[in-house]
C-alpha cells in the first residue's frame, strides 16, 4: 500500500524489502492512521463469526489489529493485539483495549502463548514470498499446539478492479489537506513527546 503511488507491478529482483515495506507500508500508516480507522469499523462477517465461537477464556492474539476493531467483539474471551503502527495502536489504546506495538517477524510473546491468533489482512503487506512465510511462522510458533489461527488475504480478484499483477501499490486516496494535517499533528505529538522526556 502506499499513499504517494499508483497501482505500480513490482520488480521482485530490485528491491530490499525491508525499505521497501518501511517506505510504502510503515511510514504510509502512521500517516493515514486516523483516516484509515474512520474507514475501518466493522467487523467482516467471517472474522466476526469465527471469534464469537470461540471457548469463553479463549487468549487471543491479534497480529496487525490495525484500530483494534476485532479486539471487543469477544468478550468472553482476553484478546491482545499488536501492530506495527504506533498510531493505530494509540487508536487502540484510546478505545480501551489492550494493544502493543510489535514486528509481525519478531512477536514478543512466549512460545504456545495463545489458544487463538487471527491476522487479518496482513500478509499483503509483506513484499515477498519468502517474508509472508516467515510471518506464518511466527504467527503459529506463539499458539498452543491444537491451537487455531485465522489468516485473511486481500484478494486480487476484486469485483470492482482488475489487476494485472498480484503484487502491486495500491494508493490510499484521501485529501491532501487532511494528510498534510496529519502529518503536522504527527510531528507536533513527537516534538511533544521528546519534551516530555527531556523534563
Amino acid at each position: 500500500m502506499s499513499a504517494l503511488r499508483k497501482e505500480e507491478p513490482m520488480e521482485i529482483t530490485t528491491f530490499n524489502p525491508i525499505s521497501l515495506e518501511e517506505q510504502h507500508v510503515h511510514q504510509v500508516y502512521e500517516v493515514i492512521a486516523s483516516h484509515f480507522s474512520e474507514t475501518r469499523y466493522k467487523p467482516w462477517p467471517l472474522v466476526e463469526s469465527f471469534l464469537k465461537n470461540l471457548e469463553p477464556g479463549s487468549f487471543i492474539a491479534d497480529i496487525g489489529c490495525g484500530n483494534g476493531k476485532y479486539l471487543g467483539v469477544n468478550k468472553s474471551c482476553i484478546t491482545i493485539g499488536c501492530d506495527r503502527s504506533s498510531n493505530l495502536i494509540s487508536i487502540c489504546n484510546e478505545r480501551g483495549h489492550q494493544a502493543i506495538v510489535a514486528d509481525n517477524f519478531f512477536l514478543p510473546f512466549k512460545t504456545s502463548f495463545f489458544d487463538v491468533a487471527i491476522s487479518i489482512a496482513v500478509l499483503h503487506h509483506f513484499s515477498t514470498q519468502e517474508r509472508r512465510i516467515e510471518a506464518l511462522k511466527e504467527l503459529i510458533r506463539i499458539v498452543k499446539i491444537n491451537g487455531k489461527v485465522l489468516v485473511t488475504v486481500w484478494a486480487m480478484e476484486q469485483e470492482k478492479k482488475k489487476f494485472v499483477n498480484q503484487d502491486v501499490f495500491v494508493p490510499w486516496h484521501f485529501d491532501t489537506h487532511k494528510f498534510r494535517n496529519e502529518q503536522n499533528r504527527n510531528q507536533n505529538q513527537n516534538q511533544n513527546q521528546n519534551q516530555n522526556q527531556i523534563i
